[in-house]
């Protein structure tokens, strides 16, 4: 059950109003989430900013592979619902593929590297071992893109911590967790 209401259009505080209805307009509808986080204009736009620059970084294969990755780590319903949704819908993952990232793994090995490695940061919290980031580096991943997978990490999972503490209503097709995996 919800433990903060989603605001109504005319609820939104006028510093947020401009980001959810950009955010609105791409997706064709105002998710729950988006409609809760708008209540801190601070909180909102800030991450509205890094989702935005992060849309840049690396593929959107490995984007969302990472996403799920993280969001089943850190057991967020509702983010697994929508990037589920997404991966499918949208990047047109196969389902084989969802479940592959859902468990921090992806068929194209580069792309494994990058979701195993986010993985890693998210379980450890960061302290990944020498061998770890070897085996990114080695799949082909720069610097620059290794600080990328940790800052789509760190923004997935300030989207589960928030999810896990507000628990905004579903709107995507329930997904059931894959458990301790």
């Amino acid at each position: 059950m919800p433990r903060s209401a989603a605001l109504k259009p005319e609820q939104v505080p006028a510093d947020s109003k401009s980001t959810l209805d950009a955010i609105t307009k791409n997706i064709g509808f105002t998710p729950n989430m988006m409609a809760t986080f708008a209540q801190s204009p601070i909180a909102f736009n800030a991450w509205a900013a890094l989702l935005g620059a992060l849309n840049k970084a690396l593929d959107v294969k490995t984007r969302d592979s990472i996403g799920l990755a993280v969001s089943e780590v850190n057991g967020c319903n509702y983010c697994l619902t929508v990037h589920s949704f997404a991966a499918e819908h949208m990047t047109k993952l196969p389902a084989n593929e969802i479940t592959l990232a859902r468990k921090g793994h992806a068929s194209d090995p580069k792309r494994d590297a990058a979701v195993q490695f986010a993985r890693k940061v998210i379980e450890t919290r960061g302290k990944v071992s020498d061998a770890d980031l070897k085996a990114v580096r080695d799949a082909g991943y720069t610097d620059a893109n290794v600080i990328e997978i940790v800052a789509l990490v760190a923004m997935y999972s300030l989207t589960n911590f928030f999810n896990n503490v507000f628990d905004p209503e579903k709107d995507f097709p329930a997904v059931t967790r894959l458990g301790s995996i």
